[in-house]
């Protein structure tokens, strides 16, 4: 068989290009009520897979957190273990998370990437979580300026470099007496995330 183009989904939906950003209350309703549902499945699973690249170059726990659910949910889709409406009701509750998440950061009174700190320091844990909002909020803000200031563009070549930042993590966390068990993986997450971000800071 071969190739005839690329074929347009949303035009074989019935439907308009959608701002995708943040996936609407009114487009999730209008893929609900769609007749084909093969083709409403595939329609979300492409709009998820395109909203998780922008947060990976953004917020690498959220984009990590929501990759294992959008793939746990089409693996059992194509091992026929959900039928397509169970699915569907899968995947726009997995768009109303991301939507959710997207808003938190508003709520918690932190920037984008503030908000991507603060989501490296595992605040789901419960012994983490005995911090509060407010102190994890302010390691949070405290992090963003310490890694900013000490990152440039090759600093993740340069081991030298990447010791005296996972020093001054560390010193953060201890300050504020982040759980001492939890520090090692909450100081190589928060080093992950510095990568992410550490070309666009460079850039600007």
């Amino acid at each position: 068989m071969a190739p005839e183009g690329v074929i347009d989904i949303f035009a074989a939906a019935g439907l308009a290009k959608p701002d995708i950003s943040i996936l609407s209350e009114e487009f999730l309703a209008e893929v609900r009520g769609m007749p084909q549902r093969n083709l409403a499945v595939e329609l979300l699973a492409k709009l998820l897979q395109g909203e998780l690249a922008t947060r990976r170059r953004k917020n690498v726990v959220q984009a990590r957190s929501f990759a294992e659910m959008l793939e746990q949910t089409i693996r059992r889709y194509q091992n026929r273990a959900i039928e397509a409406a169970q699915v569907i009701e899968e995947l726009i509750g997995l768009a109303r998370e991301m939507r959710e998440a997207h808003a938190r950061g508003r709520a918690l009174r932190l920037s984008e990437d503030e908000l991507a700190f603060y989501d490296a320091l595992e605040t789901n844990d419960s012994a983490v979580k005995v911090l509060g909002d407010e102190t994890l909020r302010t390691i949070a803000q405290e992090l963003v300026k310490t890694v900013r200031a000490n990152v440039t563009i090759d600093w993740t070549l340069r081991e030298n470099v990447r010791a005296q930042l996972r020093v001054l993590v560390k010193r953060i966390l201890r300050r504020y007496g982040y759980p001492p068990d939890k520090q090692e993986k909450a100081t190589a997450t928060v080093l992950e995330q510095a990568a992410l971000l550490s070309a666009e800071w460079a850039a600007v």
